[in-house]
């Protein structure tokens, strides 16, 4: 009876699991089968599919691609390094937030003599957040998503209590000595769980119903199993009942904490002394979300990193970041673009990326990082949300970029100082640095140049690479121009209730890096998706998607939209000028500029002393080529070095996408620029070369 009991049990959990996850997978199978539908009905788009970098319309349906690195396709040499650095007690797999690592974490090579002091600690600058009605909003959403936050949580909590419950039943033999193979198959699923993360195997929401649906079913009919053991063995069921209400000793407790505190014997490849030490695993982001940072990219690529926290005059921590060449005379600082981070600078890996690639030629590379983040890092730990986002593009280009520029000449003259002591060179400044900006970022680097040349303060660099900057927005798309109206109309009010644009809690964050993942997983659906975002964006061929999948927008934070910057940008947009932000008050403006007007930048391009060299997309529908070419006609009527070119991108292809032609453009513009060095000799050489002069005139005179 207890066997029929079993099976029928069994098959009917079997029938249940059937049921339920081809009734999620057809419902999925439909959503995706009408975006095809609709796919198909949007005519005279398909040209944006494929103009999207990895995008393949014919002659099926494929996703919007991911970056080499986040693709499933790893070489068998770089899993055997990613496991090895599982093994090697060199590397650690201790992927904890931001907030929960020390400051030393940042950093993968000795920190050079002046950047220990520009190094802060996260956890020094967190900020407390305070109410504000940003918190009403997600308190309200959170509950109209509260059976969806249940069903994401259930495979979680009922795993663990299986898994706890399974490990106590395993280590409750005859036995006095604790069986071991627990912990090897907690090490293994680690091991598994670091190289799936290298290669991101993180899961979307429809994974993780099917998960959540499993383990459901399993754990109600493990719970009817259960009932129909105590039915059919009274006797064993009161023997259970009695172990349960009897206290328990203390060497079940060692062994709960052996299992829990589980480790793995490891050994460092090469060392002098191989015999196996023990070393403990902490895993976290058990919800499965790809949150690496730029320096878990470069780091698994085998690139040095240095993390630098500089602090701006207006007490805001930005980040920058940097692969370092200690000895190189010659650097470039990346600067990234709206909503974006340095992340993008090396999402394509070490074959399209120009921070690979010009490291690879030599350079020192430097990444900078806006103000801007959801973490708010502030010297004040206690400033709002409303003071935090109250900055626009002049923060930008008159606080964030000159902080960081700053860092690096005190960083670079220091080492050069150290490494080359008997050279010096024609002026204070040992390197060259030149500057590579996309976006805003390049509006801001104009910026940056400009004031420094009216305050007569040294820019300190050598040539500007400008990837489709923005200063110019004469050009937008119908979207944009509604949205730029509305914020000029409605300025005062959406300034106190909208600060800033972001995802504001950390679970609709994780929903959303899920969503992206079915966008992918579901390739009709991110094609809908790629193709409305295209048309919003006036028809730009860039792969909106699969930037939309970097892991700077993750749970734990990602770069948000100051109101400050759009109502810059809309204010650009009417006055049709490239100038600076404008306070809507005359005694404002006059107090911070000196005239009752914000400054036109365009007016001072003649202040520009460095060569310009302007990059424009034929694609790009979000800063035209147009507008690109009123930037070289006013440098060109300046008198300016300035050079054009174009190439057949959209606006996040400069950044996003691999292009060779790009790559060789921008290494060939920073060839140019090589260090202008005189060599000096030794102490004692020249202090013998000023003898034999001055005896040379003194044979002279006579």
């Amino acid at each position: 009876m207890r066997r029929f009991v079993d099976n029928a049990l069994a098959v009917t959990k079997e029938s249940v699991k059937t049921f339920t996850y081809e009734s999620l997978n057809n419902i999925a199978r439909l959503i995706n089968g009408v975006s095809a539908l609709l796919l198909a009905i949007l005519l005279g788009k398909s040209n944006i599919l494929e103009g999207a970098q990895g995008w393949e319309l014919r002659p099926t349906f494929h996703g919007p691609r991911f970056p080499r690195w986040m693709e499933n396709g790893v070489s068998s040499f770089n899993q055997f390094i990613h496991e090895l650095s599982v093994d090697s007690d060199s590397s650690s797999v201790d992927y904890a937030s931001a907030e929960d690592e020390p400051d030393e974490i940042y950093r993968s090579t000795p920190s050079s003599p002046l950047s220990d002091g520009s190094g802060t600690c996260r956890t020094s600058t967190h900020i407390n957040h305070d109410p504000h009605w940003t918190n009403w909003v997600a308190y309200i959403f959170s509950w109209i998503f509260l059976p969806a936050r249940f069903l994401l949580r259930i495979p979680f909590l009922l795993f663990r209590l299986l898994s706890s419950r399974e490990s106590k039943a395993s280590l409750d033999t005859g036995s006095p000595h604790p069986r071991t193979f627990h912990p090897f198959r907690k090490v293994h699923s680690s091991k598994d769980h670091v190289v799936q993360r290298t290669i991101d195997r993180r899961r979307g929401v429809i994974e993780d119903l099917h998960l959540a649906i499993e383990i459901f079913i399993e754990a109600i009919f493990d719970m009817f199993h259960k009932a129909a053991y105590f039915v059919f063995s009274p006797f064993a069921a009161f023997r259970i009942f009695g172990k349960w209400f009897s206290s328990p000793s203390a060497g079940d407790k060692d062994i709960d904490d052996n299992v829990s505190n589980a480790s793995v014997p490891t050994a460092t490849l090469g060392a002098n002394d191989p015999s196996p030490r023990e070393r403990n695993l902490t895993l976290h982001h058990t919800l499965n979300t790809d949150a690496r940072t730029c320096r878990d990219v470069i780091t698994e690529l085998g690139y040095p990193y240095e993390a630098i926290h500089v602090i701006t005059s207006d007490g805001y921590v930005i980040l920058l970041e940097r692969l370092p060449r200690r000895d190189a005379r010659k650097a470039v600082f990346l600067q990234h673009g709206i909503l974006d981070s340095s992340m993008g600078w090396v999402s394509n890996g070490v074959v399209g990326s120009p921070a690979f690639a010009a490291f690879d030629q030599g350079y020192d590379v430097f990444l900078g990082n806006f103000r801007g983040l959801v973490s708010r890092e502030h010297m004040d730990k206690n400033i709002s949300l409303r003071q935090y986002w109250r900055f626009s593009i002049n923060e930008h280009g008159t606080e964030d970029i000159p902080a960081m520029i700053e860092k690096i000449h005190e960083v670079k003259t220091a080492e050069l100082k150290l490494s080359h002591p008997n050279e010096e060179t024609n002026d204070e400044q040992p390197y060259k640095l030149c500057a590579i900006s996309h976006s805003m970022g390049g509006a801001a680097m104009l910026m940056y140049v400009i004031i420094r040349r009216i305050e007569e303060k040294p820019h300190r660099l050598s040539r500007l690479v400008l990837l489709s900057p923005a200063g110019f927005h004469d050009e937008t798309s119908f979207l944009f121009t509604v949205a730029h109206y509305i914020c000029l109309l409605l300025a005062p009010i959406l300034a106190l209730f909208v600060p800033a644009l972001y995802i504001p809690t950390r679970f609709f964050r994780m929903l959303f890096n899920k969503l992206v993942r079915d966008f992918h997983n579901y390739p009709a659906v991110g094609g809908l998706v790629q193709t409305i975002l295209s048309y919003g964006f006036g028809g730009d061929s860039s792969n909106w998607v699969g930037v939309l999948g970097l892991p700077h927008y993750n749970m734990n934070d990602m770069p948000g939209l100051s109101f400050r910057v759009i109502h810059h940008l809309a204010q650009i947009k009417r006055t049709k000028k490239f100038r600076m932000y404008d306070f809507g008050s005359k005694a404002v403006n006059m107090e911070v500029y000196g005239s009752p007007e914000p400054i036109d930048l365009g007016e001072y391009y003649s202040l520009i002393d460095i060569p310009v060299d302007l990059v424009a997309g034929k694609k790009d529908q979000i800063i035209t080529s147009s507008m690109v070419k009123k930037h070289y006609r006013l440098m060109k009527n300046s008198g300016v070095d300035v050079s054009y070119n174009e190439f057949e991108y959209g606006h996040l292809d400069f950044t996003f996408a691999h292009h060779e032609e790009l790559l060789a453009f921008m290494m060939s513009r920073l060839l140019l620029v090589e260090p202008d060095l005189k060599r000096q000799s030794s102490p004692k050489k020249a202090l013998k070369l000023k003898k034999t002069g001055q005896a040379r005139s003194g044979v002279s005179s006579d």
